[in-house]
């Protein structure tokens, strides 16, 4: 029973460290509407962070804004460009513009 306990955990531990929302994503780059003019959007992206509050609420952006960009990799964009945000304002939903810009 420890061996399988033993084994699930370091199974878990594996997948968290190939989760794109806590790595980052490799590929894909953050543009803005002026730098992505001449390019073709590909799909528009939403999500919620998945934590709020004054502890979590900066951990919770960092992992939906890697997922956004993970979604925006895998329809074949290049490049993503956020919506602006308030600074100081709690942030309840992530959207961007997933664009494929010529090489």
């Amino acid at each position: 029973m420890k061996r399988l306990g033993a084994s699930l955990f370091a199974l878990f531990a594996l997948s968290a460290c190939n989760d794109p929302g806590l790595v980052g994503v490799r590929g894909i780059s953050e543009a803005t509407a002026a730098e992505v003019a001449g390019c073709t959007l590909i799909t528009n992206i939403r999500m919620a962070p998945g934590v709020y509050g004054p502890l979590l609420a900066d951990q919770g952006l960092r992992y939906a804004r890697n997922m956004v960009k993970d979604e925006a990799r895998a329809a074949g964009a290049t490049h993503v460009v956020f919506d602006l945000q308030r600074p100081g304002e709690p942030v309840y939903e992530v959207r961007a513009g997933a664009f494929r810009c010529p090489a």
